[in-house]
């Protein structure tokens, strides 16, 4: 009986030294559940899982085949095949732009980057995401993008395609931050949610909402529309975590947050 206690006492800590030293491996776009202490609450999104702390890290696109380091602990970013999104626009010049309109672009995405800098402290978001939209999957996340067949951007958000008009909401509590008419966006909104968590919604064809808004989970915020640079109608739905875009639909998943462990 002795012996046998020992030799369990042996294979139990060689388990625990495997599970200390192995490697952390995620997708590109996903997060990554990290064990946290009380000094971290302020640094990093928190959340408790079975009575437990940990702190939320996003694994950026960009990344892959990367490692990144959080307070010494590698994380390793897989490859990941997304498969491409290719796309028509008939109107050229929303595809090759003027002069004008680039000069445009750019003053706009200055304006947007500002707005996604933001990190308010006074929301602590509910990761227990409700969908924005009913509708069908258009996009999916971390396609490759061509626009008549010129490489672009990867598509680093989610698509849904509904009817003109079809209600639009807010997946959690948050403060509306910027409410615009942008060239590619279109009708366009960010929805901080606390701690680097920051949603937006473009191409919409109303908008219901106003700057420093307090909206409520489930709350209308505007209507899928065609505005911006569009092939037609559907909500362009953009999820950052700490400026990282991660994979929106992650978050409407049931039980999301335990499936991180």
């Amino acid at each position: 009986m002795i012996k046998k206690l020992k030799n369990f006492g042996l294979c139990y800590i060689c388990l625990i030294s495997f599970s200390i030293n192995a490697e952390r491996f995620g997708d590109p776009g996903e997060i990554i559940a990290v064990k946290a202490s009380s000094d971290d609450i302020d640094k990093y999104l928190t959340v408790e899982i079975n009575e437990s702390l940990y702190k939320l890290i996003p694994l950026p696109f960009e990344k892959q085949n990367e490692s990144i380091y959080v307070d010494d602990e590698k994380i390793n970013i897989n490859q990941k095949d997304f498969g491409e999104s290719r796309i028509t626009i008939e109107n050229n010049s929303m595809v090759n732009l003027s002069r004008e309109d680039s000069d445009r672009a750019f003053k706009e995405s200055k304006i947007i980057q500002k707005a996604l800098n933001n990190y308010s402290k006074f929301l602590v978001p509910d990761l227990n995401f409700m969908n924005p939209v009913k509708g069908i999957i258009s996009s999916r996340y971390g396609k490759k993008r061509y626009i008549n067949n010129q490489p672009r951007s990867p598509h680093l958000s989610l698509d849904i395609a509904a009817a003109e008009g079809t209600k639009i909401v807010s997946p959690t509590k948050g403060r509306v931050i910027l409410v615009g008419d942008f060239f590619y966006a279109g009708n366009y909104i960010v929805i901080d949610h606390g701690y680097g968590l920051l949603t937006s919604y473009s191409h919409l064809s109303k908008i219901f909402v106003e700057e420093n808004q307090i909206v409520t989970k489930g709350e209308k915020i505007g209507e899928v529309g065609s505005t911006g640079r569009v092939t037609g109608p559907h909500l362009h739905w953009t999820v950052y975590l700490n400026k990282v875009r991660i994979n929106p639909e992650l978050l409407i998943q049931e039980g999301y947050l335990e499936s991180l462990l």
